[in-house]
């Protein structure tokens, strides 16, 4: 009797515990912030609330203001007047963004992911020399990579329109990268026979000593720089630097009309300014519901 019991209960269908587990999984993966974690979150990532703005906008002071004590710096006269005044002056702004940085990493549920996003390179690429300047000397200069931290504009100032011209030029340059890359080889096979062919013509009465220095005249000539350093003296040489000076105006339109053809098959997006709590993305649709950069649900805004 047991055993037409069990037998004519049916086996549990696997299937149908997958939504519940994945469910179990999504709910411990994307825990709700801590409302510490969550007001540091609205006053650094989002640009929406007062102070949010507020704090973006003195970021952006204080990066515009630590790029210049660095330009200023390298200027001699400048450093040997007041270079003790502008040392500690980095160095306070290295410790406010190193706080900032730390902060970042405290606001987000995955810390990791953020650190290693293009934000969080940055932020971290921005504090970094000042520490090294104690172990390896000029390594300061480096400093003027805070200059790409000023991209927060785009996002403070609601600029998507700007970003989704971005996000299109991105595209179209990734699209043509293996046409620009064919494209390359042939330019460098064309400079390589060129080069190659002055140092024959020419030979090193005429400047051109070897096939590199050939090459870099060829370069040159192409480009059209012509810095004068190295000129064919024969009329064969004269014809040649002829003939590829005007085929450098043809290599200058190529890449131009590659990227252009691909930009007229892209359709335009318009992105919103919102950051992702888990990593800190930005550049979400506005119908977004979780982040695309790591899968954590957004806050709704």
């Amino acid at each position: 009797m047991n055993d037409q019991k069990r037998s004519s209960q049916k086996p549990e269908d696997p299937s149908r515990r997958k939504p519940i587990l994945e469910a179990h999984h999504s709910a411990k993966e994307e825990r709700p912030l801590r409302p510490f974690q969550l007001a540091l979150y609205e006053v650094i990532f989002e640009a929406d609330t007062p102070g949010g703005k507020l704090f973006d906008v003195a970021l952006l002071v204080a990066i515009v203001l630590s790029v210049l004590t660095v330009i200023l710096e390298s200027v001699t006269g400048i450093r040997e007047d007041v270079g003790s005044v502008l040392y500690a002056i980095e160095w306070i702004f290295t410790l406010l963004f190193t706080v900032e940085y730390l902060l970042r990493l405290v606001s987000v549920l995955h810390p990791a992911k953020y650190a290693l996003s293009f934000f969080g390179l940055i932020d971290l690429l921005a504090i970094i020399p000042t520490y090294l300047s104690l172990f390896l000397t000029g390594a300061q200069t480096l400093l003027v990579i805070r200059v790409f931290r000023l991209l927060r504009l785009f996002r403070i100032f609601k600029l998507t329109r700007y970003i989704g011209e971005a996000r299109i030029l991105r595209t179209a340059l990734e699209a043509s990268r293996y046409k620009i890359t064919v494209f390359l080889l042939t330019v460098m096979a064309v400079v390589v026979l060129i080069g190659s062919l002055m140092y024959l013509i020419e030979g090193p009465t005429g400047g051109f000593t070897s096939i590199p220095r050939g090459i870099y005249w060829a370069i040159v000539t192409m480009t059209t720089v012509g810095y004068g350093d190295i000129a064919p003296q024969t009329v064969l040489g004269q014809a040649i630097a002829a003939l590829l000076m005007i085929t450098g105006y043809g290599v200058i339109a190529v890449p131009t009309g590659i990227v252009s053809a691909e930009l007229t098959h892209l359709h335009r997006i318009h992105p919103e300014p919102i950051a992702c709590p888990g990593c800190g993305g930005e550049g979400h649709e506005s119908d977004a519901r979780h982040c695309k950069y790591c899968g954590t649900r957004l806050l709704d805004g």
